[in-house]
């Protein structure tokens, strides 16, 4: 018979074993010399991308697979970045012969804190924690070995509740940071909440830009006026139609867009709303639907699509968790005219929900344009990123 102490060292070299081999299937040990992993393998194969409707002319593929993928850089030279948020890592993808599909993926961190935006500058990588910001100098000549980041700023709060960011550096060349509400709906003493902010390159500078923002994640600059254009999450717990999620554009900096007091332009928030009238700020460029989560968006500026589509709004809506028929799950449409108004909200792609069953197979969340003029769009449910294309 063994011993007790036998028995408690198997017990504990199960338990090892265990953690190594669960580990192992999350990030397994590069074989190639420049230590990438394949971007597409088989378990993409079955995604029932038949399933998903589009226009006509347009079709859809898989770019690349990357677990959790959420928003995307992209460097000119062809490199994306890839963020997540419940996981903990940064990728890299690349397609290296040209045929419009990654090939090579590199794991560029691991063991971050929602590490859920990314943006790329002056050959450097941005990412953003919960707090801070990293850059990874040079990263492009240091794919297969990152190294050490350099922290360009760290005093951003620690609440995770809406603590994910969304990064990008304006045509002002400043980096662009929002932290959202750290609750459903309140009143925070701290300013720095609810905002959008920006900084320098360098960390320097910070300063406010736009104020009420309850939490977006996902904002990009008119390719015209320049101004820029941003979603926000609407508050949840007011029944499955209020209030509406939002798009807005700041046309200059200091703009207050609502939250707490005010949702979708005119409805009072049953706790806060008297506190100050819905005449005081920014109205919704375009009040999107209850609770569908919408995200990443572009203006769509390539030459591929249809001249309709010219410096139009496609935008990820991830879609709702907490109403009794989901909402959301596909890709939208907003049209802009010449004066910087919004004039219409149509669905652009769906088809990642069975409506009938209420099940979905997978999530939008980001969008980037190619040089080709094709379209990507990231799916942290699925794990993959999406190119679309029009060949008419």
């Amino acid at each position: 018979m063994q011993s007790s102490k036998s028995l408690i060292a198997i017990g504990l070299l199960a338990v090892v074993l265990f953690c190594n081999n669960s580990t192992k299937k999350n990030f397994p040990k590069s074989t190639a010399s420049d230590n990438s992993y394949p971007a597409i393998t088989d378990a993409s194969a079955s995604l029932p991308l038949d399933l998903i409707k589009l226009p006509k002319g347009f079709s859809i593929s898989v770019y690349a697979e990357v677990e959790d993928a959420r928003s995307m850089a992209m460097s000119p030279s062809g490199t994306l970045f890839v963020g997540n948020r419940s996981e903990d890592k940064v990728y890299a993808v690349k397609d290296t012969d040209g045929d419009f599909k990654a090939d090579k993926k590199w794991v560029i961190a691991s063991g971050l804190n929602m590490p859920n935006g990314v943006a790329f500058k002056g050959g450097n990588l941005y990412v953003a924690e919960v707090n801070q910001i990293h850059k990874f100098a040079d990263i492009e000549s240091k794919l297969a070995n990152p190294g050490k980041s350099q922290i360009v700023y760290d005093k951003f709060p620690t609440e995770k509740h809406h603590g994910w960011k969304y990064i990008a550096f304006g045509p002002d060349g400043k980096l662009y940071v929002p932290i959202g509400a750290p609750c459903n709906i309140c009143e925070s003493k701290d300013p720095i909440f609810a905002s959008i902010h920006r900084m320098n390159a360098d960390g320097t500078g910070l300063e406010l830009y736009a104020s009420g923002v309850r939490n977006t994640v996902g904002f990009t600059w008119h390719p015209q006026t320049k101004n820029i254009w941003f979603t926000d999450n609407g508050r949840d717990m007011l029944g499955d139609d209020i209030p509406p999620c939002e798009l807005n554009s700041a046309t200059k900096q200091g703009q207050h867009f609502g939250y707490p007091y005010c949702h979708g332009g005119t409805i009072k928030d049953p706790e806060f709303g008297d506190k100050r009238a819905c005449g005081e700020f920014i109205k919704p460029a375009q009040n999107l639907g209850a609770h569908v989560a919408p995200l990443g968006l572009k203006f769509y500026t390539g030459s591929m699509f249809p001249a309709e589509y010219k410096n139009q709004i496609i935008l990820a809506e991830h879609g709702s968790w907490n109403r009794s028929k989901k909402s959301g799950y596909k890709l939208s449409l907003v049209k802009v005219d010449q004066s910087g108004k919004a004039t219409s909200y149509t669905t652009f792609a769906n088809g990642w929900l069975d409506e009938q069953k209420q099940k979905s197979w997978g999530r939008p969340v980001d969008v980037l344009l190619l040089p080709d003029g094709s379209m990507l769009v990231s799916d942290d449910q699925a794990g993959v990123i999406y190119r679309i294309t029009y060949k008419g």
